[in-house]
């Protein structure tokens, strides 16, 4: 049963206050407005047409962007420290295993660390020493003599092979002129010289990056461990072990290619002067760097650029003996010396440390280079002891042997 309001019943009354609304009654005609009623926090909430949660992601992803961006121009502002630091880190590296040794030995860690840093800034200050003003200025006379290195090349190529080489067409599709080049030669001369005067810098570089090196070296388990501390207790053991691991092969490896270099530097310079190769000792040093940087094949890769200048110079004959020279000495080198010393550290494939060097070189200029191969080193030091390998099957133990004379034999 329904209950309709008549124009006698207090609802139909415009004059009487209304209960719902608890306020004195107004005559209710077309321009009253309605009372609105009140609403509650949660209806606030429900009635926002933008989220809570999408305008935190808009503020989280506001400071994410600006973090990156201020941590973007301070790596790039501190470009240099990161190269000190990562040669910082590699110098220590060669030096644990020796200081390790040293511990083994009852000699306390940092003193054998200290023993280690100073033992090879004794050798460096005494290469200088006695080396230091030939080098530099031998150095800035091959850098002032490529412009003419390079035409004498073009003559040589000429005459010998009856080509048309032109130097200036050659540098017009590169873009360049004689005259850049010229002044670009000059301005590696002077850079070169201005290095070496000031010292400031160099020194002070130099002593940050020794210093980095010996807390790498001496602080080394500490430096682990407190790594280890910030990952789950069943990462840690693997994560020191990984370590451990990389440290004594990579060691190993950098410690050996050194002495590898050293090996090979002296023997090609006492050779390159007793010859009269001009600038034999930058040569030298430049043959027993790439050499060991690029095993196997650096050799010849780096006896290149002597004999390139030997018959620049015009003189064949010296380009041929250091061309024999280069050979033997690299059979030396593969059948005596580095088994010797290469024992027991990690081998790095010759087509692998090529590709690495041209990719670091590639990626990050001169520091990318020189450190490729021992990042390399330690990649593989850390895929043979966790990568997971097979026993081969017996069709594949014994020597290779080509798919069709395999056949054949089959048929037969």
């Amino acid at each position: 049963m329904t209950t309709e309001h008549t124009a006698d019943s207090p609802r139909a009354d415009p004059t009487r206050p209304d209960p719902m609304i608890g306020s004195a009654a107004l005559p209710l005609d077309a321009d009253t407005p309605l009372p609105v009623p009140a609403t509650s926090p949660d209806d606030t909430r429900d009635s926002d047409p933008v989220p809570r949660w999408f305008r935190r992601g808009i503020v989280f992803i506001g400071f994410v962007v600006v973090i990156f961006l201020i941590g973007s121009w301070a790596f790039t502002r501190l470009g240099w420290f990161w190269g000190v630091l990562a040669f910082a880190f590699f110098i220590g590296l060669a030096m644990e295993p020796i200081v390790n040794r040293l511990e083994r030995r009852g000699i306390r860690r940092g003193a054998g660390t200290g023993i280690v840093l100073g033992g090879l800034i004794l050798g460096t200050a005494l290469f200088f020493t006695i080396f230091g003003s030939l080098l530099v200025d031998q150095l800035a006379a091959l850098v002032r003599s490529v412009p003419a290195l390079v035409d004498s090349a073009i003559l040589w190529l000429n005459d010998e092979f009856d080509t048309n080489i032109d130097q200036n067409s050659i540098l017009d599709s590169l873009g360049i002129t004689t005259g850049d080049l010229a002044n670009a030669a000059a301005n590696i001369g002077a850079g070169v010289l201005g290095v070496i005067a000031s010292t400031v810098g160099l020194v002070f570089n130099g002593l940050m990056m020794l210093l980095f090196a010996f807390y790498f070296a001496a602080d080394g388990p500490r430096l682990r461990r407190a790594v280890a501390a910030w990952l789950p207790p069943s990462r840690q053991l693997q994560f020191v072990t990984v370590w451990d691991i990389s440290t004594a092969k990579a060691g190993d490896y950098v410690v050996s290619r050194g002495i590898l270099a050293i090996i090979s530097a002296a023997a090609h310079g006492v050779f390159f002067a007793i010859i009269g190769l001009p600038y034999w000792l930058p040569l030298a040093l430049w043959v027993g760097f790439v050499s060991q940087f690029i095993p196997t094949i650096g050799t010849y890769l780096a006896g290149a650029l002597p004999i390139v200048i030997a018959l620049v110079s015009g003189e064949p004959f010296v380009a041929l003996a250091i061309l024999i020279f280069v050979i033997l000495y690299q059979q030396v080198e593969n059948l005596i010396l580095t088994p010797r010393v290469t024992q027991q550290t990690l081998e790095v494939h010759a087509a692998i440390a090529f590709g690495s060097v041209i990719v670091g070189g590639a990626l990050f200029g001169a520091t990318g280079a020189l450190l490729a191969i021992p990042i390399v080193a330690i990649v593989i030091a850390v895929l043979d002891t966790y990568g997971k390998r097979y026993q081969l099957i017996s069709q594949l133990s014994g020597p290779v042997v080509p798919v069709s004379a395999e056949s054949e034999s089959s048929t037969n």
